[in-house]
């Protein structure tokens, strides 16, 4: 586990990052709780680059959590998008945090 705050990727990784996931880097930017607005983000004058910049300069843009397995790399939002790349399944029943069950008793997804 990597706290991103206390220790944000690099540029480099982070490119990697997103490229292993396979999405925009639009994607990986979060708006809740973070300078997103004042910063004028979802302005489409920002490029890649610069984008990525941002997010060196305010680690909080970064949307998390990206989780790497041997399966794959994915940004688990929601919580059990994991699920998907977890090397050994979810066995018993899960929950999230809010109380919805997200594996059944029986280890099935409900």
């Amino acid at each position: 586990m990597v706290l991103y705050l206390e220790t944000p990727p690099s540029k480099e990784q982070l490119k990697k990052l997103i490229a292993d996931m396979g999405i925009p880097v639009r994607d990986i930017l979060r708006q809740k709780g973070t300078p997103y607005e004042e910063l004028d983000l979802g302005n489409a004058k920002w490029n890649d680059e610069e984008l990525l910049d941002f997010m060196m300069a305010y680690p909080i843009l970064i949307n998390r959590p990206i989780v790497v397995t041997p399966l794959g790399t994915k940004l688990c939002r929601p919580s059990e998008a994991v699920l998907d790349i977890l090397v050994n399944p979810q066995m018993s029943a899960f929950s999230k945090e809010d109380g919805e069950v997200v594996i059944n008793e029986k280890g099935l997804r409900v």
